[in-house]
Formats: C-alpha cells, sequence, structure tokens
C-alpha cells in the first residue's frame, strides 16, 4: 500500500480548493454502490482478532464523558444542550404507595439530549458536500424521518480493531495546545515514531491536544462546544486518507483546528472526511487517563470498542469507547 501523503500548503485555504481535494479524495464506489459504513470497510476479521491479541493486561480505559448537565453544550451549534436527565419514578414514590396496586416498587427515568451533546460518533449523514452526502446519495435523504441511508445504525457491529494513541500535547511538552493551534502531517508522523507506533490501514487512530483536559482544569468548559480550539489542518486529511485508516478520534469538540483555515467555509476538513471519503469520526473523547498510562508503559496501541446506540436514521450516536490494553 502507498502511504506517501503529498506535501500539504499551510495557511489559508479557499472554497475551490476545498472542494477539489474532496473530488480527488472520493471514496464514492469503493465499496460498492450500496455502501452505507465508508472507510469502516477496512476492518476486517483477521484486523479484530490481531486487535484483541494486544491485550496483555486487562486494563479498560473508559472515554466517555458523563451524561449530565455539566457537559460542554451551551447551544453555540445548532442548539445543542447538555443532557436532560429526568425521573419518571422515584424511590420517594414508592415508599409513598404510589405503585403499591402494581406491586412492584420501582425507580424509571429518562434522558433527552442531541446524540452529538457528549462523547459520540458522527454518522456518514451527519455532513454534505453540496447535494450529496457520502458514497451519492441525495441529501434530501435526510428528512423529518431520519437519515435514510449513511445513518449511524450501519456501523453497530463496526466499530472495534485496533486503537492507536498519538498524545501530541505530550509529544510537544505541554499540558494542552493553545486553541488555534493546528496539527500537520509532518507532526502525526513525527509523534508516531516518538512513540515508537506505526498507523496502520484500518486503525481507529485517537488524537490527544490536551483541551478537555485544560477545560476541566479551570472548571469552565468556555467556548469548547463549537469555540476556537486546537486541532488537525486541513492537509491532514490527506495522511488519513493515505493511511487508509478506519476511523479518527479527538478529545475535542470538532477534530479539525478552529478557527478554520479559511472564512469560505465552515469546518472545510468536515466537508472532505465524512461526505467524500466516508471516514468515521469521535469526538469529545475523554483520554487522559488511558493517555497517562501510555506514557508510563510506553505502549500506545489497545484493542478500541465502540459501538453505537442502534439509532434507526441517526446522524450520530452517544457513546462510551473503551480502549483495553
Amino acid at each position: 500500500m502507498d502511504t506517501h501523503v503529498p506535501a500539504g500548503r499551510r495557511g489559508p485555504i479557499t472554497k475551490d480548493e476545498v472542494l477539489r481535494t474532496a473530488e480527488e479524495l472520493k471514496n464514492w464506489g469503493k465499496w460498492g454502490a450500496e455502501d452505507q459504513i465508508g472507510t469502516l470497510n477496512y476492518i476486517t476479521a483477521e484486523d479484530i482478532v490481531n486487535a484483541c491479541r494486544l491485550v496483555k493486561r486487562g486494563q479498560v480505559f473508559a472515554m466517555g464523558i458523563p451524561l449530565d448537565g455539566n457537559g460542554p453544550q451551551k447551544g453555540h451549534f445548532g442548539g445543542r444542550f447538555n443532557p436532560i436527565h429526568t425521573m419518571l419514578a422515584t424511590g420517594t414514590d414508592a415508599v409513598a404507595g404510589r405503585f403499591d396496586e402494581m406491586n412492584l416498587r420501582y425507580a424509571d427515568d429518562v434522558i433527552s439530549m442531541p446524540v452529538q451533546a457528549a462523547t459520540h460518533w458522527d454518522s456518514l449523514g451527519h455532513i454534505f458536500l453540496g447535494d450529496k452526502m457520502y458514497n451519492g446519495y441525495d441529501a434530501r435523504l435526510v428528512d423529518s424521518g431520519g437519515v435514510h441511508k449513511n445513518g449511524i445504525e450501519h456501523t453497530k457491529a463496526k466499530m472495534m480493531g485496533r486503537g492507536v494513541l498519538l498524545d501530541i500535547a505530550r509529544f510537544r511538552g505541554v499540558e494542552s495546545l493553545g486553541d488555534g493551534e493546528a496539527i500537520y502531517n509532518d507532526e502525526l508522523d513525527a509523534c508516531a515514531k516518538a512513540q515508537g507506533v506505526e498507523v496502520r490501514r484500518a486503525d481507529f487512530v485517537i488524537l490527544r491536544t490536551g483541551h478537555m483536559e485544560r477545560c476541566r482544569k479551570q472548571g469552565d468548559w468556555g467556548g469548547y462546544a463549537g469555540g476556537e480550539a486546537p486541532g488537525v489542518a486541513f492537509e491532514t486529511c490527506r495522511w488519513m486518507h493515505a493511511k487508509q485508516i478506519a476511523g479518527i478520534c479527538s478529545d475535542t469538540w470538532g477534530v479539525e483546528v478552529r478557527p478554520n483555515e479559511t472564512s469560505d467555509v465552515t469546518q472545510p476538513w468536515h466537508w472532505v472526511v465524512i461526505p467524500a471519503m466516508g471516514l468515521t469520526m469521535g469526538e469529545i473523547f475523554n483520554v487522559a487517563e488511558l493517555a497517562a498510562d501510555c506514557a508510563q508503559d510506553k505502549i500506545y496501541e489497545f484493542l478500541f470498542y465502540a459501538p453505537p446506540l442502534i439509532i434507526t436514521g441517526g446522524t450520530g450516536s452517544m457513546i462510551n469507547p473503551i480502549a483495553v490494553k
């Protein structure tokens, strides 16, 4: 496999450049006209068996953030709000005898939230390229009834394989990258080399910028959800395409650097990786505990498992991703 990555251009990019790159990196039709899972097709049964062999200690690291009202959402993007947890039946109700006629005392509850308000996957029906989504499906196939092509439910048995952590913050020797600081292709390679790990086909690559930890240390999410943030530069879509990774995940809200590298397009990297490449993307990952362990034992690969909820026609799904070493 040729993993040579053409040199990227640093500095402002244009909308035309974004569209040209999307056309060049399109995976439409690569896995057939009916495909709805994109780069997850790279994962084979052998890849999963090999990933399971990485488990040596049985140490489990959970990377989801709590589903409660203390999350980062402040309505800055699309009106997203933090999870709202409501009790339907309580112990107080039970002791008061409310359920005695049922001969069952119990507690019950409900949670209301946008599917991307906490740690989550984006589905391939989340971002459009013009009037199309991944694999050339018409954007109008997403309507009030849900995502009728590229919904998150199609990935229900595919989110498992070899995980690789690229700890960019620790590689730079800082607690956190600053807002607006971009990560380029050469730094991704240099970080992997310094950690003694190779990024391979079908990997789930997890990036640590330190942004989430910075916000938590400050005791204030600030503009984490939709504001300025460290993240990958636009050119990295070529790196991810060449490496043939299955998925990319980050401890930030949107993976790519903000402010974006252009004022012509909002989230230009998203324009390419989701609707053109069909790359699975995970956001708002809490990687602090995993990163600390990797720094200690110098092992940056692990079994990764993060199935979505089976939300029929979902633009994404909240998750609690797991790394096992």
